[in-house]
């Protein structure tokens, strides 16, 4: 019974091992394809992924930012009262900006454009398009990788900010106009919560985030043997295999800020 336990559990781990690696190895493979940006195919693809998982995705981002300001606001007034605008203000912003605002946009893009990434890749893959290019001397990690690395990690980083803006304004309006609490003091807070150090440890989440997004869709795509389950397989992978990665680093970035305080 353990030696079936701790095998399982080794090739999880191995499994695992070897996901991170394929993953790490095509972001690299990308980084090694950039000065395909100067070619117009490549930026006309970099474009419209850029539309279909930023812009398309902005109405979505700003509805359920502007409903977590309200929760958050109304919950902490609950919670501390209302004399401690101030502080409400000060939750409010270090929630959504540290945490709440990177990762909950990664939700949103992992199941409506990681999925996708993969679905489409791996459906190239199926119908031999991959190869074809191949055989034309076009490099899939230049035409196809490399675009939606970067799509991904620019939308994220932009949807983020749509999502932090929306977040801050919801928080707003249900202190003022539904809890009737002076503006002023609610300012102050956020201005004195909102630093340089907190927009920038934001900003590197979002952009990590949609790296991350992006690349598990591509690996994922990419490996789909020829079947017809392949391409739903494929779907489905990177979305479970994009929150895995996604939460991890959320973990780690959360460890470096408590050692980064402590210092």
């Amino acid at each position: 019974m353990y030696q079936m336990f701790f095998g399982q559990l080794g090739h999880w781990i191995l499994d695992k091992i070897r996901f991170l690696l394929l993953t790490f190895s095509l972001i690299l493979q990308a980084i090694f394809q950039l000065f395909a940006l100067g070619r117009t195919p490549v930026r006309q693809v970099l474009l419209r992924q850029i539309y279909f998982t930023g812009l398309e995705s902005t109405g979505v981002v700003m509805v359920m930012a502007l409903t977590i300001g309200v929760v958050i606001v109304t919950q902490s007034i609950l919670l501390l009262g209302n004399s401690n605008v101030t502080l409400v203000a000060k939750v409010l912003c270090w929630i959504v900006i540290r945490e709440l605002g990177p990762l909950l946009t990664a939700l949103v893009v992992i199941a409506r454009s990681g999925a996708a990434i993969a679905a489409e890749l791996a459906n190239m893959q199926v119908t031999g398009q991959i190869d074809s290019l191949r055989a034309l001397g076009i490099s899939p990690c230049a035409y196809l990788v490399l675009p939606r690395l970067l799509g991904g990690a620019l939308s994220v980083f932009a949807l983020t900010i749509y999502f932090d803006a929306s977040a801050l304004l919801g928080g707003f309006f249900a202190a003022f106009l539904g809890w009737k609490l002076p503006s002023d003091l609610f300012f102050q807070g956020l201005y004195g919560t909102l630093t340089v150090g907190q927009i920038v440890g934001g900003a590197c989440k979002s952009l990590l985030f949609g790296l991350i997004i992006a690349a598990v869709a591509c690996q994922r795509g990419l490996i789909v043997e020829r079947s017809s389950t392949a391409v739903p397989r494929a779907a489905t992978q990177a979305v479970i295999y994009g929150l895995f990665l996604v939460f991890v680093a959320d973990g780690c970035f959360a460890l470096l800020f408590q050692i980064l305080s402590r210092g």
